[in-house]
């Protein structure tokens, strides 16, 4: 067989497995959610895209029984959260999140009682637990308005050290963290990104809080990944480098036809977000995979702090 004859092969299996996926998603009415660092034919097959907890919120608001959420643990662990009447299912079950390991319900505990006073402020990028431990969550895009908007001068920040050092850039606020960190943007150096301004001098840097200081101190903005989207899509700038996760570059060339986007760093790559293929949506679809579940007792003291997140003063 000519390889010419392999790839059509190969592209008449993927069309039957998308038939297949489209067909189940109708019958059983569900929704599949993708985050904008899964793979762009994820991406493409997705009824929504976006951050994790936008994904989530949105999803509630659908009538969907079951939620195919193309992403993490973590993420998925929210959509529950949020969703306790839908059956929420991660299509492969070892899709977890580095940075959501590096602290432990117990870890946060013991930080609580090294610091009473301390209100505790945990990223959406943590597990179910750790949520029931805190106080308010907050996301990428809106820490420093929630930190700003909490009636406390000392605050403790879980699990994201480059998130909180962001912050405190952004607040006065003492501001006390956890030393985790996402390995994926953690990578990244200021030699990276010299390199990549030298090749694309006319390129504006956009980079996630989740990097470390010293490229937040080189960008010209610091943005989650939602925002860099809207933020490439309303812009009159026409070359972007990327500073996160490379998989956002398909969504943002996608919507942006006539811009050019350049990865900071090519090896940006979360392996975890790569993990779910099509066969794993449509495994899940037919009942193959485990149903995400929580404690409900957790699940109320996690839901207790996202929606502390959410019903912070607009003035905050």
């Amino acid at each position: 067989m000519s390889k010419s004859e392999e790839k059509l092969q190969n592209n008449q299996e993927i069309q039957g497995i998308i038939e297949e996926i489209n067909e189940l998603r109708s019958k059983k009415n569900a929704i599949i959610l993708a985050h904008n660092y899964q793979p762009p034919e994820i991406q493409d097959i997705a009824d929504l895209t976006g951050d994790s907890l936008e994904l989530s919120i949105k999803a509630k608001k659908t009538d969907a029984d079951i939620i195919i959420f193309c992403g993490v643990s973590f993420m998925a662990e929210t959509a529950k959260i949020v969703c306790p009447e839908k059956t929420v299912i991660l299509p492969s079950e070892n899709a977890g999140c580095q940075m959501a390991d590096m602290l432990t319900a117990e870890d946060l505990r013991k930080e609580r009682e090294a610091h009473p006073d301390a209100v505790v402020v945990t990223y959406v990028n943590s597990t179910a637990e750790v949520k029931a431990q805190s106080d308010i969550c907050c996301t990428s895009a809106n820490a420093v308005k929630v930190v700003n908007s909490l009636d406390a001068d000392t605050v403790l920040m879980t699990p994201d050290k480059n998130l909180a050092k962001w912050v405190e850039r952004n607040t006065d606020k003492k501001i006390l963290y956890w030393p985790g960190y996402c390995p994926i943007h953690d990578k990244l150096m200021t030699r990276h990104i010299e390199s990549v301004r030298r090749q694309h001098p006319d390129a504006v840097l956009m980079a996630h809080p989740e990097c470390p200081m010293d490229i937040i101190e080189m960008a010209d903005f610091v943005k989650s990944t939602s925002g860099m989207l809207t933020y490439a899509r309303e812009s009159d700038n026409k070359e972007f480098i990327v500073a996160t996760e490379v998989g956002l570059l398909y969504p943002l060339k996608r919507q942006n036809p006539d811009k050019k986007f350049y990865p900071a760093f090519d090896e940006m790559i979360c392996e975890d977000m790569k993990k779910i293929t099509l066969v794993d949506i449509l495994n899940a679809l037919k009942g193959q995979c485990r149903e995400t579940t929580i404690d409900e007792q957790v699940r109320q003291k996690a839901l207790m702090a996202v929606e502390n997140m959410l019903h912070i003063p607009r003035k905050g």
